[in-house]
């Protein structure tokens, strides 16, 4: 391919462009555009770059606006065009077809035009799929359009027909769309649209064909395909119905054979509804309801008797005394609520004085959750699929992965179970979690309390900060720079900061005109003393670190912010409780009552 500004004059209209030989375009929105800056975007030709004329495949908008500044009496218009390579005219049409497609998109059966004579030329709808970036069902379906009759298809491109009719008429024969464009065209007729048409073109009996429950193979009537590939019906209902019967009666005579006692057929006027029935075994008796809807779909229902039936079976087989009234319970619901408070408040003082079994009930209840507690793990995940990989291969997630488990055999637990668990309602384990628990001995107790913390410590939180400064978390233990880590810094400024840090500040000023990707490369060569490049051992970017910092002025760094807001509420908190000293030791120093004035320090007290 060749580039270059070329006259306006130069340039025709190709007849293979998706848009040629119709009217000329609308460019308002782009005109005003054109006369200021001139066209911008080059478009797509064919012909002699030396002389000649220029054959516009792509871009015929563009032309037109050029043109239409031309003969406003602007002289020396210039076009900038990319001259393809020579092909044949399939080749061209595509073309045209890619950069209209990207650019604006065109109605369907401007697309089905385009297709077709792609078609002629000898693409297959597997290469025209490939070619626009399409399912080939979507080729099919716009290739489909050429079941409709012409005037049919204007009308859907002058969207005078929605999709869902267009869709509907591509399954009626000619005859049929002739008869609804008569319809169409009456404006004293109601012409039949959506699901209507489809009722209109089926008799008002449109049944699918995934509701057979005959052999389709063996099946003698006419069946019309939805051209578009999606749905197929059977034209002839009463054809269908009659096939559809004798595979229901057929089945039944199976039901019946496999011992059965009884198979009932519910008819379309009818319908079988589960809340009036109850389910029971064949060998008690159940039968088997064979429920028909209207549209053809059949409902197998096996071993239901209905209600009434199902309690006079039980009196026989129980008799009444088994199923008598029920007897009345010994506590009402509110006595049952007193006793259960009253224990509840005993329990309650007691264990308050026990911290041991306090802890390992409080440690049963993080792993299986109670109506008053909700604790669940903080999912080590990421939107970003290539983040969480990263995440999973880091030493620090491996080293915790080894300690989980080893926690997990403590408890008795499945080595890969997910051992922390938050339930609406308590799990019916917890008392038997605690018994186990009242048999370990303190220090693995509290090294399943620390596990359950660890696993549940919310990520992004000013906890982690002050987590982090107090347990001297040092990251470069946990953690060197991977792929991951690389793509996703795209900020030159922190990129030339972390050059400086990984090299030193002349590699940085050195660099500092070069484009992203090769401060980066620099970068990843320090880090792994690549290319005659020092190792820069254990580094962490500073964002990483505990406590964090920034390498811009401009803010924006979560970790940061954290670090700041735990610093300022030591630091107040500090202050506050020096204030409190202070006037705590300033009383401390006050005389007696009825004492005489005291000098302490310069400073004297008075009795008040």
């Amino acid at each position: 391919m060749e580039f270059g500004y070329f006259p306006i004059e130069r340039f025709t209209i190709a007849r293979t462009n998706m848009r040629y030989g119709r009217k000329a375009p609308e460019i308002g929105d782009i005109l005003s555009s054109v006369r200021t800056r001139g066209v911008i975007v080059p478009v797509i030709a064919r012909g002699c770059v030396e002389d000649g004329p220029l054959e516009i495949e792509a871009g015929r908008r563009r032309y037109f606006a050029a043109l239409a500044v031309a003969n406003e009496g602007k002289e020396g218009v210039m076009l900038p065009c990319v001259i393809a390579d020579a092909g044949d005219d399939a080749d061209a049409l595509e073309l045209s077809m890619i950069e209209n497609l990207l650019r604006q998109d065109p109605d369907q059966v401007t697309q089905w035009e385009s297709f077709v004579r792609l078609v002629k030329k000898g693409r297959s709808v597997e290469d025209i799929a490939a070619t626009f970036a399409l399912g080939e069902v979507q080729v099919k379906r716009i290739l489909a359009l050429g079941n409709l009759l012409p005037r049919i298809r204007e009308a859907f491109r002058a969207e005078d027909i929605d999709a869902t009719t267009a869709k509907h008429l591509t399954l009626a024969s000619k005859a049929q769309q002739k008869a609804w464009l008569d319809l169409f065209d009456d404006p004293q007729a109601h012409v039949p649209r959506g699901s209507q048409l489809k009722a209109w073109l089926f008799g008002g009996a449109s049944i699918s064909v995934s509701v057979a429950l005959f052999d389709l193979s063996a099946y003698e009537g006419q069946i019309v395909s939805d051209l578009f590939g999606e749905d197929r019906y059977f034209a002839d209902a009463e054809c269908f119905w009659v096939a559809q019967q004798a595979e229901i009666e057929a089945r039944k005579n199976c039901y019946l054979a496999e011992g059965w006692r009884e198979v009932m057929i519910v008819s379309e006027q009818e319908h079988f509804a589960t809340w009036e029935h109850e389910h029971v075994a064949k060998k008690k008796g159940g039968r088997v309801y064979i429920d028909i809807h209207r549209n053809g779909e059949v409902s197998f229902h096996e071993g239901y008797l209905t209600r009434k039936e199902a309690r006079s079976r039980e009196l026989a087989e129980c008799g009444a005394a088994m199923i008598a009234k029920p007897v009345r319970p010994e506590l009402t619901s509110a006595l049952q609520d007193y006793v259960d408070l009253h224990r509840h408040a005993a329990v309650r003082l007691a264990l308050a004085a026990q911290p041991g079994v306090a802890l390992r009930v409080m440690v049963a209840h993080a792993i299986c959750g109670s109506p008053l507690w909700r604790v669940k793990p903080q999912e080590q995940r990421s939107r970003s699929e290539t983040v969480t990989a990263s995440v999973a291969a880091n030493p620090a997630t491996l080293a915790f992965d080894e300690c989980r488990r080893a926690v997990l055999e403590a408890l008795r637990f499945n080595k890969d179970a997910s051992w922390i668990v938050m339930d609406h309602e308590p799990r019916s384990g917890i008392g038997a979690l605690v018994q186990h628990l009242l048999d370990l001995p303190d220090e693995t107790v509290l090294g399943v309390l620390a596990m359950v913390m660890a696993e549940s410590l919310a990520r992004g939180s000013d906890l982690i900060e002050t987590l982090g400064v107090h347990l001297h978390v040092d990251m470069a233990d946990h953690w060197n720079a991977d792929e991951a880590f690389s793509a996703l810094i795209r900020d030159r400024e922190v990129l030339s900061a972390i050059l400086g840090e990984v090299a030193d500040d002349g590699v940085a000023k050195a660099h500092a005109g070069d484009k992203g990707k090769a401060i980066k490369s620099i970068i990843g060569d320090c880090l792994t003393g690549a290319n005659g490049r020092t190792k820069c051992e254990r580094w962490v970017p500073r964002w990483m670190a505990f406590p964090p910092s920034a390498y811009t002025t401009r803010g924006g760094v979560p970790t940061v912010a954290a670090a700041n807001r735990v610093q300022w509420l030591a630091e107040a908190e500090a202050e506050e409780r020096f204030d409190a000293d202070t006037a705590q030791a300033a009383d401390d120093d006050l005389p007696e009552e009825g004492g005489e004035a005291e000098a302490v320090d310069d400073t004297v007290f008075v009795d008040a």
